[in-house]
Formats: structure tokens, sequence, C-alpha cells
């Protein structure tokens, strides 16, 4: 196994580490679990499983394979390279770049200045290396995280502007309760879903969780008690090209669906959303039975619901097992607790 890290995009300070590890459950790799720093999570896992972390993340921005980890000094960051070979990190006269990346300004050492050194020692180091800072052969990348310093050679990068594409107030159909679709992504990933696997949201609004996982390569099927819902979801599902299994105008206590692999939703709440007359944890309570009848032993879901209706707690009284919760602050009146659940 490889030693690798990841910088966290830093929007929140527990769903990227979990994010991390459930797709490398999903895809079937192995890992152990390093370190989790600021913004930085050290794992060691096969190389290969960078790949699918780069095409499935949402709240990750790099991903390396690490050379070495010092304190944040100069002294002792220099001294560590000069001590590690780089052999099986760049060829002879290959061109690089060295990028270094402060989190949280807590280091006094500049990004710049360091990435000047350590330029320097490398194209001494390498036979015939050249620095060549747009488009290089290989590029270095270093992590200034707190007193430590992370540094090593840059596998991949996710970029941020597909997310901000996909965007709620961008898609023909609207609604202002709808999720962002980097936190959708995440959830989804959270379920551990694989390519062809069927994902089910039986409160489908306006598509996000489906479109998400449709473009991860899942089949989907979604349905909601409102048709002008189902009929934007659709709208939004064939403006990003997603063909699904199937859409229906349904209730999610009385679905017509009788397996899955997972569920991934966001039952209505708030000032927003139209809850047809019954509270949240009414509806919750509801669709729980219904959620583990459509689930194989081991199916997850991932659940938003606020945080003030404790749904880590409620869930054991239906036969699911609460694998982990985290907390994502909305406004003044509403933090959604996102609830992983794996049925017994």
């Amino acid at each position: 196994m490889a030693r690798l890290f990841f910088l966290l995009s830093g929007e929140h300070h527990t769903l990227p580490f979990s994010e991390i590890t459930s797709i490398l459950e999903a895809e079937g790799y192995e890992y152990k679990a390093k370190e989790k720093l600021r913004q930085v999570f050290r794992i060691e896992a096969d190389k290969d499983a960078v790949k699918p972390i780069v095409s499935r993340v949402a709240m990750t921005r790099v991903c390396c394979q690490e050379l070495f980890t010092s304190p944040a000094k100069i002294a002792e960051i220099v001294e560590t390279l000069r001590r590690t070979s780089l052999d099986a990190f760049i060829e002879k006269r290959e061109s690089f770049a060295v990028r270094v990346r402060r989190i949280g300004g807590v280091s006094t050492i500049t990004g710049m200045d360091l990435e000047r050194k350590l330029g320097r020692m490398i194209l001494e180091e390498v036979e015939g290396a050249k620095v060549r800072l747009k488009t290089p052969e290989r590029t270095f990348f270093g992590v200034l995280t707190g007193n430590r310093f992370v540094f090593g050679l840059k596998l991949g990068e996710i970029l941020t502007k597909p997310f901000s594409e996909r965007r709620p107030r961008k898609r023909p159909f609207f609604q202002p309760s709808a999720m962002p679709a980097k936190l959708a992504r995440c959830m989804v990933n959270l379920t551990r879903a694989r390519v062809g696997d069927l994902v089910f949201d039986p409160f489908c609004g306006t598509g996000t969780f489906l479109i998400e996982a449709g473009l991860i390569g899942c089949r989907l099927v979604g349905c909601d008690a409102q048709r002008h819902m189902v009929e934007g979801s659709l709208r939004n599902l064939r403006y990003f090209g997603i063909e699904l299994e199937a859409m229906i105008v349904a209730d999610a206590a009385h679905s017509p669906v009788t397996r899955t692999d997972c569920i991934v939703t966001d039952p209505p709440y708030g000032r927003t959303a139209s809850t047809l007359g019954e509270s949240t944890e009414q509806i919750v309570r509801k669709v729980l039975p219904e959620f583990e009848s459509l689930l194989q032993k081991k199916g997850k879901v991932c659940i938003a619901a606020p945080k003030t209706m404790n749904i880590g707690k409620m869930v054991k009284e239906v036969g699911f097992k609460h694998l982990e919760s985290h907390y994502v602050y909305v406004h003044r009146t509403l933090t959604r607790e996102i609830a992983v659940l794996e049925k017994n």
C-alpha cells in the first residue's frame, strides 16, 4: 500500500473525511487511516484508489502520494527532503513544479519561499530536471497545516466548477429548499453506492440526489407525492442528460418500489417545503419501516433531517444501525443532521 494524503475543501469539519473512506469502501479498496489534520487526511491504500476518489468526491481538492511529513519549520523541511529519495517520484529530464498551500495562516512560513527552496533542491537532486510552472510533467504538492508540513506528488485534482454549474438556481426547475450539489454528492457517496447500483430517492424534489448519483453511474428511481415536483425533477434530469429506471408520483410510505441497493433522501421540512399537513418527524417515522423493507442486509440509507429530531436515536427502534451523523448549519433556525444508517 502507498502513503496517500488529501487536501480537503474545508467547508465541513467531518464530512470530507467520511466521504473519502466511504468511496474506498464502495470501490472495495482496503485502507488504513493514519492521521486527520486540519483539512488534510493521511491514509495508506493502493495508489489506484485515487482514481475513483477523483471521479466521485465532492469535498476534496487535491490527492497526493506522500513523500514525507515534518514539523513546519524550514530547516527541518529542508533536511527531511534531503534525506528522501525522489527516484520513485520523478525521472531524469522531466519537468516539474512545486506548489505549497497554507491552511489557516498558522505557519509563519510563506508558501512561495518554500516552493523556491524545495524546487532548487529537486533541481540539484534529479539529473536534467527542469522547472515548468505551466503544464509540468510532475507537480510536487505540500500543505502547511498547523505545526505540520505534508509533502508529496500530486496524483489528481478535483474541479469545483462542475458542482457550481449544477447548483440549484442554474437548473431549469428550482425550489429554494433544494440541496446544494456538493452536499448531495457527498451524501450519495456516504451510502457506498457503486456503478450500476440502484439508488432510490423517495422525496426526489428537484432531483438533486438523482442527478449526482446518475453522474457516478448509478441506476435511478425517484418518487414524490407532488406531481409538479416529479415533473420538475424530470426536467432537471433531462437537462443534464441523465436517464432513469422510473420516476413515480407516490407516497414514500407506500412506495411501489420493491427493492433498492441504497436510499439517499432529504424529506420535506422548513418554511419553503410542503409536508402536506404532517410534521417532518411524522413523515420520517412512517417511511423508516418502508426503507427497511426495501434494502438487503447491510444496505445503507443517507438521510437529512433537522438536528432537533435526533434521527440517529430514532432509527434504532426500526431495525437500522446508526453508523454516523454529521451536522450542517444552514441558518439560525436550522441545522441539518446528515445520518448514515445500515440495515441490520
